[in-house]
C-alpha cells in the first residue's frame, strides 16, 4: 500500500508532463519545418545536380515526385498527418524510410552521449567535492585551472589533437569508426573492440562538460555547507567525511541533476562534432550529412527525435528530484 502511495503521485506527474509535451513537440515540429523550408535549395536540386541533369523538366518531375510542388502549408499538413501514424517520411537520398535510418543510428548516438555525459558527471562531481573541501587552496586552484582549460578547448580541436597524439603518433587507439571493419568479432571480443573505439570520442565529448559540472558542484557544496543542518551535525560531533557524503553531497546533487536535464539537448551539438571528427556512425553525423544533402525529411526526423529525448530527460529530472530531496513533493 505504501508503494502504491509513492508511485501514484509520481505516475500522475509523468502523465501531466507527457500531456504538456504534446503541444510543445507539435510547436517544435512546425518551427523546424518552416525554418528548413525558408532555407534555399531542396533535395530535387541536389539530386539533379548529382545526375548532371538539371533541366527545368527534370527538376519539375523530381519536385512532383517528392511533393515539393505543393504549397508549404499543404506540405506541413501532410507531414503532421503522417507523424500521427509514426510515419517520419522517406529519405530519397538514402532510399530508405527516415524512421529506419534513425533507429539504425540512434543506439550509437545514445551510447556516445550517455558515456560522455556519465564521464562528465562523475569527474565533475568528484572534482567539485574535492575543490569544496579546500577552498582557495592549492587543490582548489588546480581544479579550477583544469576546469577552465577543458571548457575553453573546442570539441573539434581536442578531437583532432587526440587523433594526432594517440592514434597517429602512439597508435594506441583507432582514429575513427565504432568498431573494426570486417573483424568478425562477436560477444565479449566485439564489446571490447567497441570500447576501444569509444575512448577518444567519449573523452572529447565529456571533457567539454566537465568544467560546468565541476563549477556547479563546487558552488552547490559550499552553499549546502553553510546550511543550519550542517552546523547542527557538526555540533553533534559528526566527522567532516560523514557530513560531506551523508548530508551535504546528496543535497548538492540537485543543481547537477537540473544541469544534466537542461544540457541533454545541447549534448547532441557536441556529438555532431565528435561524430564527424571520429567518423562515428550516429545521428549527429547523419544530421551533418543531411544538411548538405538538403534531405529535409531526414533532418526533420532527427530534430524531432532530439526534441523527444530532451522532453523525456526533463521528465526524468523531475522524478529524480523527489528521490534526492524528500522535501520536494510530487503534485
Amino acid at each position: 500500500m505504501k508503494l502504491l502511495q509513492i508511485q501514484s503521485p509520481m505516475l500522475r506527474l509523468v502523465g501531466q508532463r507527457l500531456l504538456k509535451a504534446i503541444p510543445l513537440v507539435l510547436a517544435i515540429v512546425i518551427c523546424n519545418f518552416v525554418l528548413l523550408k525558408l532555407a534555399p535549395g531542396d533535395a530535387a536540386e541536389v539530386l539533379a545536380g548529382e545526375a548532371a541533369a538539371g533541366t527545368a523538366e527534370y527538376l519539375a518531375e523530381l519536385r512532383a515526385r517528392f511533393g515539393l510542388d505543393q504549397p508549404v502549408y499543404m506540405q506541413l499538413w501532410h507531414y503532421i498527418v503522417k507523424l500521427a501514424t509514426l510515419d517520419l517520411g522517406y529519405s530519397f537520398r538514402h532510399n530508405q524510410t527516415v524512421l529506419s535510418l534513425i533507429l539504425d543510428r540512434l543506439p550509437a548516438t545514445l551510447l556516445l552521449m550517455f558515456s560522455g555525459m556519465g564521464l562528465a558527471v562523475v569527474i565533475g562531481a568528484v572534482l567539485g567535492v574535492l575543490a569544496s573541501q579546500r577552498v582557495n587552496q592549492f587543490r582548489d586552484n588546480i581544479i579550477s585551472v583544469f576546469a577552465i582549460l577543458s571548457f575553453s578547448v573546442p570539441v573539434f580541436w581536442l578531437g583532432l589533437m587526440l587523433i594526432v597524439v594517440f592514434s597517429v603518433n602512439l597508435g594506441w587507439f583507432p582514429a575513427g569508426g565504432m568498431e573494426t571493419m570486417a573483424s568478425g568479432k562477436h560477444g565479449v571480443a566485439r564489446m571490447l573492440d567497441i570500447l576501444h573505439h569509444m575512448v577518444m570520442p567519449v573523452t572529447t565529448l565529456g571533457l567539454f562538460y566537465v568544467a560546468l559540472y565541476t563549477r556547479v558542484m563546487r558552488a552547490s557544496m559550499l552553499e549546502v555547507f553553510n546550511q543550519d543542518f550542517v552546523t547542527t551535525a557538526r555540533a553533534k560531533g559528526l566527522s567532516e567525511r560523514r557530513i560531506t557524503f551523508r548530508h551535504v553531497f546528496r543535497n548538492a546533487l540537485l543543481p547537477m541533476v537540473t544541469l544534466v536535464g537542461v544540457q541533454f539537448g545541447t549534448l547532441l551539438g557536441g556529438s555532431v562534432l565528435a561524430e564527424t571528427v571520429f567518423s562515428w556512425p550516429g545521428l549527429g553525423r547523419l544530421a551533418f550529412e543531411a544538411v548538405f544533402q538538403r534531405d529535409i525529411n531526414l533532418l526533420l526526423g532527427i530534430l524531432l527525435m532530439c526534441s523527444v529525448l530532451v522532453v523525456v530527460s526533463n521528465i526524468l529530472v523531475d522524478v529524480m528530484y523527489s528521490q534526492l530531496d524528500p522535501r520536494i513533493r510530487l503534485r
